[in-house]
């Protein structure tokens, strides 16, 4: 019977590439199913041999460290330079939009507070 092996919802297009590329180059036999028509089904790759789970699982487990590695000796490398973005930078690229942001959360915020105080009277 076929089983899981990647859940490919949310994850970047390279990451998933990579993914199909490794366990395309181990002789591991997999297929994928997509999120469909309407975006409800589940986009994964699946296993067609389930003798061949535990090795995909460290393939993948091995994969995934190697790349959180990388994007955090970026990140370190971008800081170190200051050329991480933060949230000034995020202003300057566009106000309105920032503004807009920042009261959606205060209204947000309120809208939730006011609720909690009217139900204790």
């Amino acid at each position: 019977m076929a089983s899981i092996i990647f859940k490919l919802r949310f994850v970047p297009e390279d990451e998933a590439q990579d993914i199909r590329a490794l366990l395309t180059e181990k002789n591991i036999n997999y297929y994928e199913t997509s999120a469909g028509a309407f975006g409800i089904s589940m986009p994964a790759l699946w296993l067609k041999d389930e003798g061949q789970k535990e090795a995909a699982k460290q393939l993948i487990n091995e994969y995934q460290k190697e790349r959180q590695a990388k994007a955090q000796d970026e990140y370190a490398t971008q800081k170190a330079n200051g050329t991480n973005r933060t949230i000034v930078d995020m202003f300057k690229e566009n106000p309105p939009r920032f503004a807009a942001y920042i009261i959606s959360i205060i209204a947000l915020l309120c809208f939730s507070i006011f609720i909690f105080f009217s139900l204790g009277t």
